[in-house]
């Protein structure tokens, strides 16, 4: 019997996954060389308020369908997680804390695992040898450029995931909202294929119909 259409859509995501040298090592932090750039007050303004939070950020979900969304999705993602993160408590805040981070920053929940899943294979302290840190391997200037310049900062969760989507969203609006060309940017590799195309691939095993 031929499989289903969403069991080939992720074998080929797997397979562009492989053919790019990504799953063979998946504890390898895959960062690249963000540049440092000048950032607006709104931006900087938003990667201090994360290194003063100390709590998980709690999701705004007003109505009956938001906390039921956001609950099919919980439940969709963890055991995916799963492979990554063994530990129940540690995957729920994980989820949470993305959940607040990449909607607050209007970004797509897939887009923001896949990215993960790429940069440090859902590690906390993922060190790239670029020097980048953390879930979403944010590079140690942006740090510096914020504050205090503590790198342990970095490996903070929300603190990690805020610098992450922040940033991401910042390079989409550089970008026009070309999804290929900022993921390149976050890369240091911009214009170039095989970054984009593996957090897309990887993108598409987290799809989910609240994305």
């Amino acid at each position: 019997m031929p499989a289903a259409p969403e069991v080939l859509d992720r074998r080929c995501a797997l397979q562009r996954i492989a053919a790019l040298g990504l799953a063979a090592c998946p504890w390898t932090a895959h960062a690249g060389s963000q540049i440092e750039e000048p950032l607006s007050h709104a931006v900087r303004t938003a990667l201090s308020a994360a290194v003063a939070d100390a709590a998980p950020p709690t999701p705004v979900l007003p109505t009956v369908a938001e906390q039921q969304a956001y609950a099919q999705w919980q439940a969709a993602c963890s055991p995916r997680l799963a492979r990554f993160q063994s530990h129940p408590a540690e995957r729920q805040e994980f989820l949470q804390t993305l959940w607040y981070e990449a909607r607050r920053a209007g970004l797509s929940l897939s887009l923001v695992l896949g990215l993960v899943q790429v940069e440090s294979a859902f590690r906390k302290f993922a060190i790239s040898s670029a020097g980048a840190r953390g879930f979403m391997q944010v590079m140690p200037f942006w740090a510096r450029s914020i504050g205090d310049g503590h790198e342990g900062r970095l490996f903070h969760l929300q603190t990690n995931l805020r610098f992450g989507c922040v940033i991401l969203r910042h390079y989409l609006d550089r970008e026009g909202g070309d999804v290929f060309m900022a993921l390149g940017r976050y890369n240091g590799s911009r214009g170039q294929a095989p970054y984009p195309q593996a957090v897309l691939a990887a993108q598409q095993l987290w799809r989910h119909s609240v994305d």
